[in-house]
């Protein structure tokens, strides 16, 4: 929670309502059926205010990214594309698109994302035949499968 705290002042949010999201999500429970549980890490599904907190901290995190790596344009276009918790990365080779899945994957697990290898995929598009001839991506603890 507090990495989401800095995060929303850095974007600029009044302190006074960065606090009333905090008390908003603090010891909060969900009930499934009968079982009543506490939400300890993550935001609330069905929340009204987690749309917005998840954007503001997937955006941080690309913002990081940009800054913190060079060659993330490719003839001038950005190669990391973001809407709501779809991400797509480009790259001009399969090194380069490893390297920028790196660098997303690093800085997401600095503000506590996990980024789902099994629901991660990457498409090659060259007029190079050879390539497409890797079936799949690895990063350092994930695999990415090729569509």
């Amino acid at each position: 929670m507090e990495v989401l705290n800095k995060i929303l002042i850095e974007f600029g949010i009044p302190r006074k309502i960065v606090r009333l999201i905090k008390l908003s999500l603090i010891e909060t429970y969900s009930r499934v059926l009968v079982d009543r549980f506490p939400i300890r890490n993550g935001l609330k599904q069905g929340d009204a205010l987690s749309p917005m907190l998840f954007n503001f901290a997937l955006d941080y995190t690309i913002r990081r990214v940009r800054v913190n790596q060079d060659g993330l344009k490719l003839n001038g276009t950005h190669q990391l594309l973001a809407y709501a918790n779809d991400i797509n990365i480009l790259g001009g080779s399969i090194h380069k698109l490893k390297e920028n899945a790196e660098a997303l994957v690093a800085a997401t697990r600095k503000i506590g994302l996990e980024l789902n290898a099994d629901k991660t995929k990457y498409m090659v598009m060259s007029r190079d035949q050879n390539a497409g001839r890797i079936h799949s991506v690895r990063t350092d603890n994930s695999t990415f499968d090729r569509l």
